[in-house]
């Protein structure tokens, strides 16, 4: 709709994840050299994590694409939400092995033959699962498992977990400490900065067509843009897709911050409330407090009763002996 007006070639902010539009940050290449490495290094177990908008999806996609070029077979899980024995199903499914009516144990026989063939010739196979901070305990515990597949050398099978900061904290759990033991690298994505978030919004213009990208989208503008979005790579194709449409429907030659400023609240990019899970602990706090104050309340008129009684003692035997004092 505004491609012709803008004189772009293609959509420059879409949110899927395409390879051709990665911008290499230092992170981003750090993380995709250490997937790339741990991969073809064979070092079994490699952990990247990111907050939630932060390029993950599109780092995973870039490192496929690569590795399907030199022949390495992968499953990509993008769902993780499965029980143990739909797991192993979605993996052989994956690699196109036989999964009609097999038992877990037939599952893993499968599995072990197809990975060790392929090793036998020199072949790599990968495991993906984007979404991990999802996979459940019983899972994580199955996924540690396929790591045995090895031989003194090598692990047979790489596997990469990708997912939200929550997935460390999994991790970090006593129930999983092995699995965690056998991680071999890890890489974390973080947001962009305000230079490189100036960076990207030109550089996605560029390659989407636009011969002065500093015209359509000013430094003042860019400022607006990452203050809205937080250096959040898919905030920023959100924010600066709809300012194009914008700027369309007003034919203005370039974006405004003011623009940018009006999509942030029509989509209430600073509006946000806390999830259940904090809600309930806030709850809870409160609970714990008003026992508290209700405890210490009883206590206090305890405490005052008691000395009420103390002071009624007192007197009833000052006035006794009184009472019994000999006439002088």
């Amino acid at each position: 709709m505004y491609k012709r007006f803008y004189g772009l070639q293609k959509n420059p902010f879409e949110i899927t994840p395409d390879p051709s539009f990665l911008f290499p940050t230092k992170k981003h290449n750090e993380a995709l050299a250490a997937m790339y490495y741990g991969v073809r290094r064979r070092k079994g177990f490699v952990v990247m994590t990111g907050e939630v908008g932060t390029g993950k999806t599109l780092l995973v996609r870039c490192l496929l694409q690569i590795l399907s070029q030199a022949n390495v077979a992968y499953a990509y899980i993008f769902n993780p939400r499965l029980t143990p024995i739909e797991f192993l199903q979605y993996i052989a499914g994956d690699f196109r092995l036989p999964i009609a009516g097999k038992s877990k144990s037939e599952f893993l026989l499968t599995l072990s033959s197809y990975v060790i063939s392929r090793h036998q010739k020199g072949l790599t196979t990968v495991l993906v699962v984007d979404e991990a901070h999802h996979l459940s305990t019983e899972v994580l515990e199955e996924i540690r498992l396929l790591t045995n597949l090895e031989t003194a050398q090598a692990k047979l099978l790489q596997i990469l977990l990708v997912g939200q900061p929550e997935l460390d904290e999994k991790l970090d759990c006593a129930d999983l400490r092995q699995l965690k033991q056998r991680v071999a690298l890890r890489a974390d994505l973080s947001t962009l900065d305000l230079n490189e978030t100036c960076d990207y919004i030109h550089r996605r213009l560029r390659l989407a067509g636009h011969p002065n990208p500093v015209q359509l989208f000013p430094m003042e503008t860019v400022l607006e843009v990452y203050q809205q979005s937080r250096g959040l790579p898919r905030l920023i194709n959100t924010v600066c897709e709809n300012a194009l449409i914008h700027g369309y429907a007003r034919q203005l030659p370039s974006i405004s911050p003011e623009i940018i400023e009006g999509i942030s609240t029509d989509f209430r990019l600073k509006v946000e409330h806390p999830s259940r899970a904090e809600r309930v602990m806030e709850d809870e706090r409160s609970a714990e407090v008003e026992l508290a104050a209700r405890t210490l309340l009883h206590l206090y008129e305890h405490l005052r009763r008691e000395r009420d009684s103390r002071g009624d003692l007192r007197m009833a035997v000052g006035a006794g002996a009184r009472k019994h004092e000999p006439y002088i």
